[in-house]
């Protein structure tokens, strides 16, 4: 059985890591919204799974329920992390699919 190439593999490794460093970059440019009570709180979360703006209805303070409000803007925020999360995985999937991480794990 042959020895793995320890060249090739440390060159696939930095080529990983710098598609890595790449796709944190473009996650961290790009947001994703969730919302909650019919779209009267807004949460936009990035790539980097920080909250980046809460929109919410004026008329939701028309009401004064303070329960309430904290109700929606706590789903929101949530669902923005939701759907940031699955978009950093399936980009972490995507890259990986691109042979990115096919790296040669020795003899079998």
């Amino acid at each position: 059985m042959s020895q793995p190439d320890w060249g090739d593999l440390v060159k696939k490794a930095q080529e990983m890591q710098t598609r890595m460093a790449e796709l944190q970059q473009e996650l961290a440019r790009r947001s994703v919204e969730g919302s909650a009570g019919g779209g009267m709180v807004t949460a936009v979360a990035t790539g980097e799974l920080r909250i980046r703006e809460i929109r919410i209805e004026p008329s939701l303070f028309d009401g004064g329920d303070r329960g309430m409000i904290q109700d929606l803007v706590a789903a929101a925020v949530n669902a923005a992390l939701t759907t940031a999360q699955k978009m950093v995985q399936e980009e972490m999937q995507r890259l990986a699919g691109q042979g990115a991480l096919n790296l040669p794990v020795g003899p079998g």
